[in-house]
């Protein structure tokens, strides 16, 4: 299996965590002092990523990708998740635009954004309607 085939195949894993919560798959494909940059900040530590699968009240029931490139110890993926909001049940589907750095078959650092806004509009978590500015 080439470089780039073993590289996909890790990010699909790491990415089937969000809907399966496997803490222990995710640190089997995520370094331990993985960076991740994305929404305006950067962070340091796996444990960041075990804080947004394991976050009690919102539950990832599908997740979607829509398109997934590979070149050398990069991986770039698109994709949807559907969330559900567990206390109401409101359902919602999030974009999501990434872009992943492996070394020694794991995760090391990651680039992103994700709809945020759309996400808990959709989960009735902030008004539908224009924001004034």
């Amino acid at each position: 299996m080439a470089d780039s085939e073993r590289n996909v195949e890790v990010v699909r894993r790491y990415l089937r965590t969000f809907v399966t919560r496997d803490l222990a798959e995710l640190r089997a494909v995520v370094a331990e002092d993985v960076e991740i940059y994305g929404s305006g900040r950067a962070v340091r530590g796996r444990h960041f990523v075990e804080g947004a699968i394991a976050a009690p009240g919102l539950t990832v029931l599908d997740q979607e990708i829509r398109e997934l490139f590979a070149a050398g110890d990069r991986v770039v993926v698109s994709m949807a998740q559907t969330y559900r909001r567990d206390a109401t049940g409101a359902t919602a589907v999030q974009s999501a635009c990434k872009m992943y750095r492996l070394a020694g078959g794991r995760i090391v650092q990651f680039w992103g954004e994700q709809d945020l806004y759309g996400l808990l509009r959709g989960l009735e978590m902030v008004p539908d309607g224009p924001i004034e500015f």
